[in-house]
């Protein structure tokens, strides 16, 4: 089949990984990405650490099958260069610095009354209009202001999450909206109007939209369970580790060799299961105390020290299928390393090897597994490394490009350059 998202061009002025998230995943759709970077270093991303063959781990997970132009905004020639890709964009996204995209002229009415088919996405830390809305935001300063650390953890050793969760969720969600805002644009096309690839100087049409959409929106979106429990039950639930203050038993157990199993239950009848069939303990199966959810929740305790004797007993794959026989939920503890070569990874073929500039590494696919689609899984892009091409199709010349990148207004710049 067709990439869903063909004929689409995107133009990302992103930095760190929500943006680059979300534009990530409309590439893997199809929709063609033109990531424009600082010409000094690029995204700071670029620069994290050196783990990948000399790159940052995080900026190849997000930025594979983008195009890369370096561009100087805060000149003349390189805001004009970037509007002259807008006039053939579908989609502008952004994350820059509160305040960053007004004042290169990118507000939202600036684009509606420029570009009216364009798609503009603007994330953002804490939202418009608001008391934090000034604020520069990282995922652990959203993450901590909207709850989510004081959540994780355990009681009075609060965590963030490994996962950056506030910038991927944000950037997951920026796309459903893209996607959302695409569909009713061709929707209100005109009959017979079909989408299709054009040249990135030829303006789309329809209506396009203005979105905006913030990491603490998303994470206060996110804890929905815990915001709904404090505000009618007028506590906030203790962080549990491994466990959940939700349900219960619900957790981390060790086992007889070594390893750490975790083992679950959602409804009243696994936990019959789980205390007649594993446990072989009746005698909790009939206990008032745990016969509801609620009940169990309120006594986990007990319940935790019951499962650990039994656990403590038993090797890590006779507790798994003696689990998977019952029914009852059950996975093995595992760290990253041991997540690189799983075997429902390995065994459903999901890697792929990638492209980057410094050589090809391994990379997995999109989540989305759909029927006689293969995503395309593009390369990860060198600073600037497409200036020439991207330039020329809006009708640049060859002496013009020559003459920017001397004047540094294309790049990349040498860091030495600027000392």
């Amino acid at each position: 089949m067709a990439a869903p998202l063909a004929g689409i061009t995107v133009i990302a002025l992103e930095q760190a990984v929500s943006a680059p998230m979300c534009t990530r995943v409309l590439a893997d759709f199809g929709a063609r990405v033109i990531k424009i970077e600082n010409p000094v270093g690029g995204d700071f991303a670029r620069h994290y650490d050196d783990v990948v063959l000399g790159q940052a781990a995080h900026f190849v997970w997000v930025n594979r099958g983008k195009e890369s132009v370096a561009l100087d905004l805060k000149s003349a020639a390189g805001l004009d260069i970037l509007h002259r890709l807008l006039n053939g964009a579908d989609v502008l996204v952004s994350n820059l610095a509160p305040g960053a995209t007004a004042r290169l002229g990118l507000s939202p009415d600036d684009l509606a009354a420029r570009y009216p088919a364009l798609v503009a996405v603007e994330i953002d830390g804490f939202g418009r209009n608001g008391p934090l809305s000034h604020k520069r935001a990282y995922d652990l300063l959203v993450q901590a202001e909207a709850g989510v650390c004081a959540v994780t953890g355990t009681a009075g050793q609060p965590a963030k999450p490994g996962p950056p969760v506030a910038d991927a969720t944000t950037g997951l969600y920026a796309a459903l909206s893209i996607m959302m805002a695409l569909y009713r644009r061709d929707a209100a096309a005109p009959s017979g109007t079909q989408r299709s690839p054009r040249p990135v100087a030829e303006s789309p049409t329809g209506t396009g939209a203005a979105i905006g959409i913030s990491l603490f929106d998303t994470m206060a979106e996110l804890m929905g369970y815990h915001l709904t429990y404090a505000r009618h039950a007028g506590v906030d639930q203790e962080p549990l580790g491994m466990s959940s203050p939700a349900v219960a038993p619900y957790g981390a157990y060790p086992t007889a060799d070594g390893h750490t199993v975790v083992l679950g239950t959602t409804n009243d009848r696994e936990w019959q299961r789980l205390a007649t069939t594993i446990l072989q303990r009746p005698d909790l199966a009939a206990d008032p105390r745990f016969r509801t959810n609620t009940g169990r929740t309120r006594h986990r305790a007990e319940l935790d020290a019951a499962i650990t004797a039994w656990c403590t007993r038993h090797d890590l794959a006779d507790i798994q299928r003696i689990a998977d026989d019952a029914g009852i939920g059950n996975a093995r503890y595992n760290r990253p390393s041991e997540v690189v070569t799983h075997p429902q990874l390995a065994q459903r073929d999901r890697w792929r090897d990638i492209d980057t500039p410094a050589g090809p590494i391994p990379s997995l696919l999109p989540p989305a597994v759909i029927t006689d689609y293969e995503p395309p899984m593009g390369p990860v892009p060198a600073l600037g490394a497409d200036a020439d091409r991207v330039l020329g199709e809006i009708g640049c010349t060859a002496g013009e490009i020559e003459l920017w990148r001397s004047t540094a207004v294309i790049g990349p710049v040498p860091a030495e350059a600027t000392t």
